[in-house]
């Protein structure tokens, strides 16, 4: 089969992880603890925090929930450490792992065991993340807005890119610039985003084969079902 596209699977991926919401939810508020500590609870003062909770509104964290981490102190006692695990999967792949971990000793062991169970190896600091740039990304459904009247309506903004694919409209922004441009969507209507992050992009991808995207998947899989891994990235096509 042809090679495989990451903007094909993007709805797919969120309904999956969005059927794991209990692990989900604990990385949610894993990332909301961590902003409360770095920067206070109050949102309009704390970017961090005020990204964290919308990327959990966006996938259905119950506002509940999210007013009990706000009432937590800054000065909880749980201490998280974050780390970033670089190296390749199989076929060459380049993997970015971040994680929240308040053991880091037993985040390092997990993920050095399934990268070697699962065809990968890891690499030492800097020997992947050169291969990716730090953006601030939005994707809209494009079967819910129009991506020409998308696009007028940022016209007054600096952007990094602008691109529709298989249905989804891809904004790419500076990371400073992400909750502004966001803000002003939703002043002229555009209020449900598939996602809106700071993320990092590839520089370029790499494509594969239906049969060995299995084997690739399996790890990315593998490495997401774990809660201190907050955020896997790679650079498949």
């Amino acid at each position: 089969m042809s090679g495989h596209s990451k903007w094909a699977n993007i709805k797919h991926k969120k309904a999956a992880q969005d059927s794991k919401r209990s692990n989900l939810f604990q990385k949610f508020s894993t990332e909301i603890l961590v902003a409360i500590k770095a920067g206070g609870n109050d949102p309009d003062k704390n970017a961090r925090l005020r990204l964290a909770i919308e990327k959990a509104k966006a996938r259905n964290m119950p506002n509940d929930n999210i007013k009990k981490l706000l009432s937590r102190s800054e000065k909880d006692p749980t201490n998280f450490t974050e780390v970033t695990y670089e190296g390749y999967g199989p076929f060459g792949v380049a993997f970015l792992v971040e994680c929240l971990t308040d053991n880091i000793n037993r985040t390092a062991s997990f993920v050095k065991s399934v990268f070697n169970k699962l065809g990968g190896n890891l690499g030492t600091s800097g020997s992947v993340s050169y291969l990716f740039k730090v953006k601030g990304q939005i994707i809209l459904d494009e079967t819910k807005y129009d991506s020409e009247d998308v696009f007028t309506k940022l016209l007054e903004f600096d952007i990094i890119d602008f691109s529709t694919k298989n249905e989804l409209i891809i904004i790419d922004v500076l990371p400073a610039n992400l909750i502004k441009i966001k803000e002003n969507l939703e002043k002229k209507g555009i209020k449900e985003y598939l996602s809106s992050e700071i993320t990092k992009i590839p520089n370029s991808y790499i494509n594969l084969s239906e049969e060995n995207l299995i084997k690739v998947q399996k790890l990315i899989d593998s490495l997401e079902d774990n809660n201190d891994i907050q955020n896997v990235y790679t650079n498949l096509g």
